[in-house]
C-alpha cells in the first residue's frame, strides 16, 4: 500500500507501511490466493474460503488452509494476508480464523502493468498499462486513488477509460478499505455500503471527523451508533452535533417509526434529551436543545409550526394534499348530467347485466358521477366492489365511452378509465372485478426507482384520462398521496375508495382517515351487508370484531369460519396441524395464507416461516436451494416482495414462487440466479438481491394488505400482546375469502377486539383541508 494512501484513509494514527508490516508480521498470519468460495454471506460478511497458502507464519504448515472471517467477497487471482489463530473445528477440521486481512497490492513495475491489463480493467492493454505505470511509478494506485485527474497526464488515454479506470480502482481498492475500517467501527455490510455511497472516498474522513453527521444522511444509522462513534473522539455532552443528531433521529424516529406527521416541540425535547444523557452522559440543558432546533428551522432541516415539528418532506407534502384536493373540488366548467338522465343511465345498466342496485349502491353511483371527488366506505360485503362497477358503466353510458381498450389502440384520445390500488395483488383483483386493466400506484404515476428519486408524472405532466378510481385508500401514505393528487388534473372524476376500519399506512400519515373526518369531500359510508351466503361467518364475524361486539365463541355450525383454541406455547403446533389437515384436502401453499403480528416468538413469523417451509417445501434429493444468512430459499418457496422495483413491474407486498436456482456453473456471468414468478411475471434475483424478498407462508397483517386469500388462519396468543388492536385483528381476519381459521386464545382475541388501545398518529390534514373551505 502507497505512503499517501495509507495516510488519506488513516490520517490521525499514521505510520510507515514498513512499520506495520512489521507488527503485523509477529502476528500469526496467512498469505495466499483463494483456490474456492465455501460460503459467503454478502450481508454479514461472513466468509469460509479456501487458499493456496504464498506463505505463512510457523503455525501453518500447510499448503492449502480453511480461512474463516468476515470479509468483502474474495476475488481469484488476488493475494490475501490474513491475521488470526488456527483453530480446530469438531466437523470441519482444520480452520484459520482470521481476524484482519488485506488485499496485497502490486508494488512492483512489472506486477502493476499486469494488474491494470488485466480483466478487471476491461480496454485496457499492456501498452496502456505501461502508460500508467511509467507515469505514476509504483505508487501508482495510492496517486489515482488520492487524484484522479491526474490521469489525465498519461499519454493516449482518453477521458472516458480515466473514469473507468479510477472507477473501477475505488470499487477493487477504495471500497475495500472504507468497508473494512466501517465494519470494525460496528456497521454491517449493507449499512457500511450505505455510507459508502453517501460520502465515497471521503466516508472515513467523515466518521472521524463528524460521525453525526451520517444521522442525517445515512438511513439506518441511529444515534445511539454514531455516539459510540463519536465518544470515542472525545465528543459528549451538550456539543452542538450531538444535539442536533439527537433531535433530527428523535423526530424522523418518531415519525417513520410511529407514523406521525408531525411531533410535538416538547416530545421532542425531551426525547431528544434522554438519548443525549443515555449511558451517564452529563445532564443537557434544554435551552441549548431549543437554541439547536431554532437553527435548524433556520436551515429548513425541520419545519416549526405553533408547536409542531415536521421533517420538511412531510410538511410540504400534507399541504401539497389540501391544495390538489381543493383544485380539484372546484371545477368551473364541469358537467351535470340532470337526474332523469342519470337513472335512465343505471336502469339500463341494471337491464344489461340482470343485476339489481340497492337504494343506498344507487345513491352512492349517482353521488359519483355528481360531485367530482367522492368518497366510498364500508366493511367487507357492503357492495363496494358493485357499486365501483356501476359507477364505470353508467358513466362510459352517459359519456358515450367504450370500455374496451382495444377500441382507443392508434387514436389520440387515450383510454379514458384509469385504476390503481397501492399493491399489486389489489390492482389484479380490480382488474378481475372491473374487468378493466389496473395498475399499482407507483406504476401508473412513473415511478422511476430509488436511486432516480422521482416520478414522471406530476402537476407539470398529469394523468391522461377521464375517470380515476382508487382503490384500498387506507394503505396510503401522506407521500404517496400527495404525489398522486398533484398529478390529477382540473376536471378528471376521482372516486376514492377504502375501509376506514383497516389499519392505516404503513408511512406516515392517515390519508383515508383524514379525509373523511374533514367532512370536505362528499362522502358515502356503506353499512348494508350484500355479500353473505348460506351459513356463511367470515363477514358478519368481520362487522361484529369492527364494532367491538364479539361473541362469547364461534358457532361449530358454520362452514367457514373456525376457533381452535390452545395454548400460547402450542400454537405454532396448531397452525401446522390446520396448515396438515388444509393441505390434506388438496389445498396448496398458494391459497394458504398464515398471519401473524409479530416476527419474534415461537408463534412469530420468522418461527412459522421456517416450519412452514419443511411441510409445504421440503428439501428433496435433487432440490436446488441457496442459503442466504439463516434462510434457505428452496425452488418452490412462496415469498414476498419487500421493497419496490418498478423496472421490473414488481412492488412491496407482491408474493410470488421461486421457480428456478441456477448456479453459478448455469449462468453466463458465472452469478448465481435465483428466479421468480409473481403471477406469470418472471424476476431474476441476484444473490445480493435476496434481501428484497422474505418467505411468505407467514407474514404480517400489514403486508397483507390489499390482498384476498382462499384460506386465512391466524393465531392469537397474549404474547402478541402489544399487537392486539381491533384494527389490526380486523384488517387480518377480512384478508380471508372462503375460509377464516383462528387458533390460540379466545380471551386474547377478545382483549384485541373490545381494546380502544388503538395508535394515535399526529397529522394535521383535517385542519389544513378545512382551512381550504
Amino acid at each position: 500500500m502507497g505512503k499517501s494512501r495509507w495516510k488519506k484513509f488513516c490520517p490521525e494514527r499514521w505510520k510507515s507501511k514498513q512499520e506495520v508490516d512489521q507488527v503485523e508480521e509477529q502476528q500469526p498470519y496467512i498469505k495466499g490466493e483463494l483456490l474456492h468460495l465455501i460460503y459467503h454471506q454478502e450481508d454479514s460478511l461472513y466468509t469460509v474460503a479456501k487458499l493456496k497458502v504464498i506463505s505463512s507464519s510457523d503455525e501453518v504448515q500447510e499448503k492449502e488452509a480453511v480461512v474463516v472471517g468476515l470479509m468483502a467477497r474474495p476475488e481469484k487471482d488476488t493475494t490475501y494476508l490474513f491475521h488470526g489463530n488456527m483453530s480446530d473445528h469438531p466437523r470441519f477440521g482444520k480452520q484459520f480464523k482470521f481476524d484482519t486481512y488485506k488485499k496485497e497490492l502490486p508494488d512492483t513495475k512489472q506486477g502493476l502493468v499486469l494488474y491494470f491489463s488485466s480483466d478487471r480493467f476491461p480496454g485496457i492493454g499492456k501498452k496502456t498499462a505501461e502508460n500508467i505505470v511509467n507515469t505514476f511509478g509504483t505508487d501508482a494506485i495510492s496517486l489515482i486513488l488520492a487524484h484522479p485527474s491526474r490521469l489525465e497526464e498519461v499519454p493516449k488515454l482518453d477521458s472516458e477509460k480515466a473514469g473507468l479506470i479510477h472507477e473501477q480502482l475505488m470499487e477493487d481498492q477504495g471500497i475495500e478499505e472504507v468497508l473494512m475500517k466501517l465494519y470494525e467501527y460496528g456497521f454491517g455490510l449493507k449499512l457500511a455500503i450505505k455510507i459508502y455511497q453517501a460520502y465515497q472516498t471521503e466516508a472515513l474522513r467523515m466518521i472521524e471527523t463528524n460521525p453525526y453527521q451520517m444521522v442525517e444522511d445515512v438511513e439506518g444509522v441511529g444515534f445511539i451508533k454514531a455516539d459510540q462513534i463519536g465518544r470515542k473522539q472525545g465528543v459528549t455532552g451538550d456539543h452542538p452535533d450531538r444535539i442536533k443528531a439527537a433531535v433530527l433521529f428523535t423526530l424522523y424516529e418518531q415519525s417513520l417509526n410511529e407514523g406521525h406527521v408531525f411531533v410535538k416541540n416538547e416530545e421532542v425535547v425531551i426525547k431528544s434529551i434522554e438519548l443525549l444523557e443515555h449511558g451517564g452522559q452529563p445532564p443537557v440543558d434544554p435551552l441549548k436543545t431549543a437554541d439547536i432546533i431554532t437553527g435548524l428551522a433556520e436551515e429548513e432541516k425541520i419545519i416549526v409550526e405553533d408547536d409542531a415539528m415536521y421533517i420538511p418532506s412531510l410538511y410540504y407534502a400534507e399541504k401539497g394534499i389540501s391544495t390538489s384536493l381543493s383544485r380539484l373540488l372546484y371545477v368551473d366548467n364541469r358537467e351535470n348530467y340532470p337526474e332523469s338522465e342519470m337513472l335512465k343511465a343505471i336502469g339500463e345498466v341494471e337491464e344489461k347485466y340482470n343485476v339489481s342496485y340497492a337504494e343506498s349502491q344507487k345513491q352512492a353511483i349517482e353521488k359519483a358521477l355528481d360531485t367530482p371527488v367522492m368518497l366510498l366506505t364500508g366493511g367487507p360485503g357492503t357492495g363496494k366492489t358493485t357499486v365501483i362497477q356501476g359507477v364505470i358503466e353508467v358513466f362510459a353510458s352517459l359519456k358515450n365511452l367504450s370500455l374496451n381498450p382495444e377500441d382507443y389502440q392508434g387514436k389520440s384520445a387515450p383510454f379514458p378509465f384509469l385504476l390503481a390500488a397501492p399493491t399489486g395483488r389489489a390492482a389484479k383483483r380490480m382488474t378481475e372485478s372491473t374487468g378493466l386493466p389496473a395498475s399499482t400506484i407507483h406504476r401508473l404515476l412513473g415511478y422511476k426507482g430509488v436511486d432516480e428519486e422521482g416520478f414522471e408524472k406530476d402537476e407539470d405532466t398529469p394523468l391522461d384520462g377521464e375517470l380515476l378510481i382508487l382503490d384500498e385508500m387506507s394503505m396510503v401514505d401522506t407521500w404517496l398521496a400527495n404525489q398522486l393528487f398533484r398529478a390529477v388534473p382540473s376536471g378528471m372524476q376521482v372516486i376514492i375508495v377504502g375501509d376506514e376500519d383497516q389499519l392505516p399506512s404503513v408511512g406516515p400519515g392517515q390519508v383515508l382517515t383524514d379525509l373523511l373526518e374533514s367532512d370536505r369531500i362528499p362522502t358515502v359510508r356503506l353499512t348494508e351487508i350484500f355479500r353473505q351466503s348460506e351459513n356463511s361467518r367470515i363477514i358478519t364475524f368481520s362487522h361484529e370484531v369492527k364494532n367491538g361486539t364479539l361473541p362469547p365463541g364461534v358457532d361449530k355450525s358454520s362452514d367457514d369460519l373456525r376457533f381452535f383454541p390452545c395454548a400460547p406455547a402450542d400454537a405454532a403446533e396448531a397452525v401446522e396441524k390446520i396448515c396438515r389437515g388444509a393441505a390434506s384436502k388438496g389445498y396448496t401453499a398458494r391459497d394458504i395464507q398464515v398471519l401473524a403480528p409479530m416476527y419474534r416468538g415461537a408463534a412469530g413469523i420468522d418461527s412459522l416461516n421456517r416450519m412452514l417451509q419443511e411441510l409445504f417445501n421440503p428439501k428433496g434429493e435433487k432440490t436446488k436451494e441457496v442459503p442466504f444468512g439463516d434462510i434457505v430459499y428452496r425452488v418452490g418457496d412462496m415469498v414476498l416482495q419487500l421493497v419496490n422495483n418498478p423496472e421490473e413491474n414488481v412492488f412491496n407486498g407482491d408474493r410470488g414462487e421461486i421457480v428456478a436456482v441456477l448456479t453459478e456453473r448455469e449462468t453466463a456471468d458465472n452469478k448465481l440466479q435465483v428466479v421468480i414468478s409473481f403471477d406469470g411475471i418472471e424476476v431474476i434475483y441476484s444473490k445480493q438481491d435476496l434481501t428484497q424478498i422474505t418467505h411468505a407462508y407467514c407474514c404480517s397483517i400489514h403486508k397483507s394488505q390489499g390482498s384476498e386469500f382462499p384460506i386465512v388462519i391466524m393465531p392469537v396468543v397474549k404474547s402478541y400482546y402489544r399487537m392486539l388492536r381491533r384494527k389490526l385483528i380486523y384488517t387480518g381476519i377480512t384478508r380471508a375469502k372462503k375460509f377464516l381459521l383462528l387458533c390460540g386464545e379466545w380471551d386474547a382475541l377478545q382483549i384485541g377486539v373490545e381494546s380502544s388501545r388503538e395508535l394515535v398518529r399526529n397529522t394535521s390534514l383535517v385542519s389544513r383541508l378545512k382551512k381550504e373551505e
